[in-house]
């Protein structure tokens, strides 16, 4: 019996779907994975033994790496962290925690902003810049006038993606404007995978016509940072150079005396908004510390 490797795009009642060369193998895990408490995610990398052309079995799930808990899936490549600039009116602290959220997971984010046809000013181009300039992919884009959407498809090409974002900034509408096809209705069941067999709803993984997958489900449902205070300074890309030089190698940039952080935003070296965030969620961690202990 032929073995191959392939990665799992949905997993249902005992069932896991594995996308592979040949098309889509369903498959059950081994019992040694019951035994060993181990389940299998959407998104694994996995060795199968085929028992006939659609059939097989998972033998071995190969290191993950990364895994999130909320929504349960594997091997994400990359964020795509979506703001409207209006309608609902942009927060700069959250979409910098979802950025710590995604590289804390050893996940790239990438900022969209969307909505962009609603408030055509100099400001929207200026925020995606900021991100451009720290060091990050962003784009600006509208599902109505279409700008920015051929760039976004570029960065989805080949990775494996997902969506995440506050209600109502357009992720929906974006991702039915990359492909009109890829958003499935409740309940519906897509025939190359399943043929009708089982119709509850899951965590998946779409197929994109030009290279790629995007998770049908939100991330980042659990928004909790859970990294040590003392570890946030390193999720800031523009603090990482200048920290440095701080007299303290435990600085933690906000008042101790010959802090060449603060000495940048106070030049105007780093986005004063940018740093007003990473206070707010510097104290965030210090009372969830507090409440631990």
């Amino acid at each position: 019996m032929t073995r191959i490797e392939g990665r799992i795009v949905r997993g249902i009642a005992g069932f896991y779907y594995v996308a592979t060369e040949h098309g889509i193998v369903e498959c059950r895990a081994r019992g040694k994975f019951r035994k060993d408490n181990i389940t299998p995610l959407v998104g694994d990398i996995v060795e199968i033994q085929m028992i006939n052309d659609s059939e097989g079995y998972i033998l071995n799930i190969l290191p993950r790496k990364n895994e999130l808990t909320r929504p349960p899936v594997a091997n994400v490549d990359q964020a795509i962290i979506v703001f409207a600039i209006v309608r609902p009116e942009l927060n700069r602290v959250l979409l910098d925690k979802m950025i710590v959220l995604a590289e804390s997971n050893d996940i790239e984010p990438v900022i969209c902003i969307n909505k962009v046809d609603l408030k055509e000013d100099r400001k929207t181009f200026d925020l995606v810049t900021i991100y451009q300039k720290i060091g990050y992919k962003a784009v600006a884009t509208s599902t109505v006038t279409k700008e920015g959407i051929e760039e976004l498809k570029s960065y989805l090409k080949d990775k494996v993606s997902f969506f995440a974002g506050p209600s109502g900034v357009g992720k929906s509408s974006l991702i039915n404007s990359i492909q009109s096809n890829i958003k499935l209705k409740t309940g519906e069941v897509s025939e190359k995978l399943l043929r009708g067999r089982h119709t509850t709803r899951s965590v998946e993984l779409l197929s994109l016509d030009f290279g790629g997958y995007v998770l049908d489900t939100p991330g980042f449902t659990a928004l909790t940072l859970d990294i040590a205070k003392e570890d946030l300074r390193y999720y800031f890309k523009e603090f990482l150079e200048l920290q440095k030089g701080c007299k303290f190698s435990s600085c933690l940039h906000v008042n101790e005396p010959d802090c060449n952080v603060i000495k940048a935003v106070e030049e105007g070296l780093i986005d004063k908004n940018r740093y007003l965030s990473y206070l707010s969620l510097l104290k965030e961690l210090k009372e969830k510390e507090k409440r631990r202990y």
